[in-house]
């Protein structure tokens, strides 16, 4: 069942596939932290692209914490799964509790992971929004609605593993999609890893630091 020995193995499978956008200056690589950083380093490093983070935190169904019923982003953007909502009896006092919580988070580490440097330009580039897995695609789709409206020219979808069905929802909103596996039989990401360990804010600002340090073929990704 197990396809990935871990994020970095994973990172380079998907850089593999990836590999025709080597060596552009136009490419810019956000990752989905925090376990989308390790997976975003290897493509970064694969392709000499620049990797930033775009934090997106998932709005979880109360009482069920790890099943979505959405997810917010950096920028203000919000998606919401409006069915799930409805079929749960969701007030939108319920819902506003919940997005307030996870709007602190997303600014703690907003801050902890980017510091004072900007959100990077991303006018006129080529994004690669890289995650480990993507299973509903809520905060997928949330981060698609950042880097549609920050005016990126083509975004790129990339990460692992997608469920199948969400892989169709997914590409929708960018212009391409680029997975490891498709499977149609999905119950989570980590079933896809042999070592799913959490990653930590610390591996986060190394990974990013690690990166920084490298000279890419792109211009500086800020300004």
């Amino acid at each position: 069942m197990r396809r990935f020995r871990d994020r970095v193995d994973a990172g380079r499978q998907l850089a593999d596939r990836l590999a025709a956008f080597a060596g552009r200056r136009d490419v810019v690589v956000l990752a989905l932290p925090r376990g989308g950083v390790p997976v975003a380093a290897e493509v970064a490093h694969a392709l000499q692209a620049p990797l930033d983070v775009l934090v997106v935190r998932k709005l979880g169904l109360p009482g069920h914490e790890e099943f979505a019923m959405g997810a917010i982003a950096g920028g203000g953007a919000q998606v919401l799964d409006e069915d799930v909502v409805r079929r749960h009896g969701l007030r939108p006092s319920d819902v506003a509790a919940v997005v307030r919580r996870e709007q602190a988070e997303l600014c703690r580490r907003e801050t902890l992971y980017r510091g004072d440097r900007p959100f990077p330009n991303l006018v006129g580039r080529v994004v690669v929004l890289v995650d480990d897995g993507t299973a509903t695609g809520a905060t997928m789709r949330a981060a698609l609605a950042v880097v549609a409206k920050a005016g990126a020219a083509r975004i790129i979808v990339a990460a692992p593993t997608v469920a199948a069905d969400t892989a169709k929802g997914v590409a929708k909103g960018a212009d391409d999609l680029v997975a490891v596996v498709t499977p149609e039989a999905f119950d989570s990401v980590g079933e896809w890893y042999d070592d799913f360990r959490q990653t930590t804010d610390e591996d986060v600002r190394r990974l990013l630091a690690e990166q920084a340090a490298v000279p890419t073929s792109t211009d500086e990704l800020s300004g």
